[in-house]
């Protein structure tokens, strides 16, 4: 067993709505499907279910469900949060992980500033090692901040704040 999981967060077909404007990094989707290969530990998957029944990301919506690069995944854990961090959700997520003497996080996802960057707030404040791989992340614009602004901004914070370390598809793959 090893003391690393992969955690994906929000992998959803909602985010692929043109509702929620220009996105950054269109190499997001085959960077989760590179690691997804690449990886031989514990995996979690991680879904939004949002509590407003109109929303993309709602329970029974064509949204809700995971992207076509999660098709073949065996998830150890899958569950779901209605709130940003994954450590909130459905599932204790902290007390799955420390029974398995898991230390290590490695996260991937949508939204960049958002889940994915919550996610590594608590993860760091937790206690967790805690790897971003950015570029298996995406965003999209925000009020004055385009989503690369935005994608930049969460790799300073995290790195900034000691909360992660920014890191690439090629770093966790090797390739």
């Amino acid at each position: 067993m090893t003391d690393t999981a992969l955690i994906l967060i929000d992998v959803q077909r909602g985010f692929d709505d043109p509702a929620w404007g220009a996105r950054n990094n269109p190499e997001a989707e085959a960077n989760i499907a590179a690691l997804l290969d690449h990886w031989r530990g514990p995996l979690v998957l991680v879904r939004h279910d949002s509590t407003k029944p109109d929303s993309l990301l709602a329970p029974g919506q064509e949204g809700n469900r995971f992207k076509p690069e999660l098709a073949d995944a065996n998830p150890d854990l899958m569950f779901a949060k209605k709130v940003n961090s994954a450590f909130h959700g459905e599932v204790d997520l902290h007390a799955w992980l420390t029974d398995r003497g898991i230390t290590d996080i490695v996260l991937a996802g949508i939204q960049t500033n958002m889940c994915v960057e919550t996610t590594a707030r608590v993860g760091g404040n937790l206690g967790y090692r805690v790897r971003v791989v950015l570029d298996a992340t995406f965003t999209f614009d925000l009020e004055d901040l385009t989503a690369d602004q935005l994608a930049q901004a969460t790799a300073t914070n995290l790195r900034g704040g000691g909360f992660a370390e920014i890191v690439s598809t090629k770093d966790v793959t090797g390739r």
